[in-house]
């Protein structure tokens, strides 16, 4: 590959990579959801920063530790997306290009290529990468994400197969309840900044100031993971210097597909 059709395809990647606290995402739709690693997202709010430079509390939505998988939602539209491409056609030797923060280098990229042909779990290449690279995307010669930059392994760089974010996608969105708010993390838990009306939350009386203190046993994203659809969870929330438990009954939003 040329140089000048290096840097124009490393330009293009980095509009779609963002950065999420000492690490990487990939804008997977315009809307603002944003995929990363489960080991990256490990609160229920994560500070994400996109490329022109705008700073969001993103919202974890999902997260799967088995796939290293996890959903962010940003309150934000018209984002430049990535356009996913076809894992299974890679073959060794192919060209990738990974992105990500490396070191602190926000969306810095690195190329190599494919090592292996492709197996179901992850895409394997000879790419140089670092801390920081995690949740970050490996895209082909033409600029398509083949991959989430997961870790490395004996000195191979492993990503989760773009076919397989899209199934963790579809079914995140279509089978896991939500809130329907948007959370900030602050050291006594998740400030609530803003609820949608008519949604889980709105329904069950949260208000914008709200704290979010405790879910359950154990973090918001996981109980909603857990719950399913008609199921209640018990917030602990700090209200005026207060705290009351919410109970949330989780209803399938308007649009919804079935589980």
């Amino acid at each position: 590959m040329l140089g000048h059709e290096l840097a124009r395809l490393a330009e293009a990647v980095r509009q779609f990579t963002v950065e999420v606290r000492g690490a990487a995402g990939v804008v997977w739709r315009e809307d603002g959801v944003i995929l990363t690693n489960a080991h990256v997202a490990r609160q229920d709010a994560m500070p994400v920063r996109l490329a022109d430079g705008r700073e969001f509390q993103a919202e974890v939505a999902a997260r799967d530790a088995r796939r290293d998988l996890a959903l962010l939602r940003v309150p934000a539209s018209g984002l430049t997306a990535a356009v996913a491409g076809d894992s299974g056609s890679l073959r060794p030797g192919e060209f990738v290009m990974a992105a990500g923060s490396p070191l602190g280098y926000p969306r810095a990229v690195a190329t190599g290529v494919v090592q292996a042909g492709h197996a179901r779990d992850w895409v394997r290449a000879d790419v140089r990468l670092a801390p920081g690279n995690s949740g970050g995307p490996l895209v082909d010669a033409h600029g398509r994400v083949v991959g989430i930059n997961a870790m490395i392994v004996s000195g191979l760089a492993l990503a989760v197969p773009a076919e397989a974010a899209e199934r963790f996608l579809a079914l995140a969105e279509g089978a896991q309840p939500r809130l329907g708010v948007e959370l900030r993390a602050v050291r006594e838990g998740l400030l609530v900044l803003h609820v949608t009306p008519g949604e889980n939350g709105h329904r069950a009386g949260l208000r914008v100031g709200d704290v979010l203190v405790r879910a359950g046993a154990g973090t918001l994203a996981d109980q909603l993971r857990i719950a399913g659809f008609g199921a209640r969870i018990d917030l602990d929330v700090m209200r005026g210097g207060v705290t009351i438990q919410i109970g949330v009954v989780l209803h399938r939003a308007e649009g919804a597909a079935a589980a």
